[in-house]
């Protein structure tokens, strides 16, 4: 990419959307496009094919999405898939009707089965039943891959797709209804701390293995894609390696420095047992995450602390 090419990145203030932004800030990019919901709603379908006609972007990262934890998912299922699907398709059809040069378009790991061989390779895709607890916002992501490769194979469009694993970081979620889980522990175990609580709260047996990449590590990864790599097939982002959410929990409960119990509500869903996936297709293009787990957790515990 040009450092002067019109690069707009859709949900630029959402947690990747505005790492993004930061990345192509800090690598000399000098016009860079954003609209927030205010000014455009990507639902709309003839708002978001007049903008794409009126700005006419050179790349677009599409990182708009509704997202959300497992509560929010089981609460508010029409509005997972309802939104998500009209986002990524008033936007991929707009922007191949603006002739763009090349969109990066950003789904999730969740969207893999969910008894899926582990690690997770993009091949598993569609090879088995979703995850219950989240399936509205997969099956979404999923049409939106399908979606970059259909106007891909018609069209010749230069549409790609990342999947990303469980992201955390700068610009989070903190609210404890809809937040994932990396925020939703460090606010609970702050507060505990703060409020000198005996012990917190945590959902399900703790025994789940999950994968954490830091938000800035995922930015870097889509500017990287976006810059070398032109295929109809996925590609996931990740760091090959995974813990328990005891294991997690444990992590942030020293870090915010909170003395007292962990107490596990087995009454509450686990979700997915297991979710690692296979980076050895982005590593092979010349990419590896360079932010360690406790590393970006102290950055975000004290992110936290001086914007929340």
């Amino acid at each position: 990419m040009d450092k002067d090419a019109k690069i707009y990145v859709a949900g630029h203030s959402g947690l990747v959307g505005s790492a993004i932004v930061r990345k192509l800030n800090a690598l000399g990019f000098q016009n860079i496009l954003t609209a927030s919901s205010s000014e455009l709603n990507l639902v709309n379908q003839q708002e978001t094919y007049q903008f794409c006609q009126d700005l006419k972007p050179d790349y677009v990262f599409i990182a708009a999405a509704k997202v959300g934890g497992i509560y929010a998912n089981d609460q508010y299922p029409a509005d997972f898939i309802y939104k998500n699907l009209m986002i990524e398709a008033n936007l991929i059809h707009s922007l191949h009707q603006a002739k763009i040069t090349k969109a990066l378009f950003l789904g999730s790991t969740c969207i893999y089965p969910r008894l899926s061989e582990q690690p997770i390779k993009e091949e598993y895709l569609l090879t088995g039943p979703l995850e219950k607890t989240n399936e509205w916002y997969a099956i979404a992501k999923i049409a939106g891959i399908k979606l970059c490769q259909a106007y891909r194979i018609q069209y010749g469009c230069d549409f790609i797709s990342a999947m990303p694993t469980n992201l955390y970081g700068q610009n989070d979620n903190f609210d404890l209804k809809t937040s994932h889980v990396v925020p939703a522990l460090i606010r609970k175990f702050h507060e505990a701390k703060v409020n000198k609580h005996s012990s917190v709260q945590i959902w399900g047996t703790g025994e789940p293995l999950r994968e954490f990449c830091h938000v800035d590590d995922c930015a870097d990864a889509c500017v990287f894609l976006m810059e070398n790599y032109s295929d109809s097939e996925i590609v996931n982002i990740g760091v090959g390696k995974d813990l328990s959410i005891s294991g997690l929990a444990k992590m942030i409960k020293d870090i915010v420095g909170f003395e007292g119990d962990m107490k596990f509500d087995t009454n509450k869903p686990d979700g997915t047992p297991r979710k690692l996936v296979d980076v050895s297709k982005l590593n092979s293009l010349g990419w590896q995450s360079k932010i360690s787990l406790i590393q970006g957790i102290k950055s975000t515990y004290q992110w936290y602390l001086e914007n929340l």
